[in-house]
């Protein structure tokens, strides 16, 4: 299955995605599967002073019962979706307007991401957003998540779409200008954001992919892959195709080598791609 026309391969490309994004929803655990730049750590960052279990109650037992912080830390530490859902809608019922409720709200999101309960993730996001519209916790990952695994025949697609770019740009401008957290060290600080980063671009290579926006995905597509040892083979994917589809195949053989180094659903597709668009390339000299 090899690249020969844009006009032939668009459908071709686009279900070898669709396939991909399917098997990778369904390996979901906590997170949209994404390799984000070989960062490793998992500290979250928010937008003023980072997720409550890296403070001391101490820090905020003026607005915080010990009752809800306690109940907070039994939710942080519940292990399985399911059982994070129970404890997060028994939270907020029985604590209605706590200052906790932002960040239960981003647990309760991953909880149902991990459950593959897209409308209840999308649904948390949007209500822990409503509460701090600058969470880049919220803004990128649910940006991420959109594209990968929307339905583009459903009747709100199209909005689907125009909601993860507007969340993943928003999330690159927060993070421009936010100060570190007092919490986090520097090279915390740094690789956190650089893994959202890499999250928000990888989001809008795919938005304008599906959009076929070729230049302006293959811009973003790099950003997602440029300057990370672990690039994600999707983003690579991606690159190579709309490299193709801008005539550019030099440049889109090497994508889709690099994404052909990495095991995985789209590594024999890659393959075959970056031997076609090298042939392609040599024929065109």
């Amino acid at each position: 299955m090899h690249i020969s026309s844009a006009k032939r391969t668009l459908p071709v490309i686009a279900f070898a995605l669709l396939t991909f994004a399917a098997r990778a929803a369904a390996q979901m655990p906590g997170q949209p599967v994404h390799n984000s730049g070989g960062v490793s750590d998992q500290t979250e960052i928010g937008s003023s002073g980072g997720m409550l279990d890296q403070l001391q109650y101490g820090t905020f037992g003026h607005a915080v019962q010990r009752e809800q912080y306690e109940a907070y830390q039994k939710l942080l530490k519940a292990d399985e979706p399911a059982k994070k859902i129970r404890l997060g809608n028994e939270f907020l019922k029985r604590y209605p307007k706590s200052p906790l409720e932002e960040p239960v709200d981003v647990e309760m999101m991953d909880a149902y991401m991990a459950q593959k309960d897209w409308s209840d993730c999308y649904r948390f996001g949007d209500d822990a957003l409503a509460l701090d519209a600058d969470d880049v916790d919220v803004l990128a990952p649910i940006s991420w998540t959109i594209p990968h695994v929307y339905d583009p025949k459903s009747e709100d697609a199209s909005e689907q779409l125009s909601k993860a770019e507007k969340y993943a740009k928003h999330a690159l401008e927060v993070m421009a200008t936010m100060h570190k957290p007092e919490h986090m060290t520097e090279a915390q600080f740094s690789q956190a954001k650089a893994r959202r980063s890499f999250q928000a671009h990888s989001a809008l290579g795919l938005v304008y992919f599906r959009r076929q926006q070729y230049a302006d995905s293959a811009k973003e597509s790099a950003q997602a892959v440029d300057g990370t040892p672990a690039p994600d083979a999707t983003d690579l994917f991606v690159l190579g195709a709309d490299l193709h589809f801008l005539n550019r195949h030099a440049e889109s053989q090497q994508a889709f080598a690099r994404c052909a180094q990495i095991a995985g659903s789209l590594q024999n597709q890659c393959a075959q791609n970056a031997k076609a668009e090298k042939l392609q390339e040599a024929a065109a000299n």
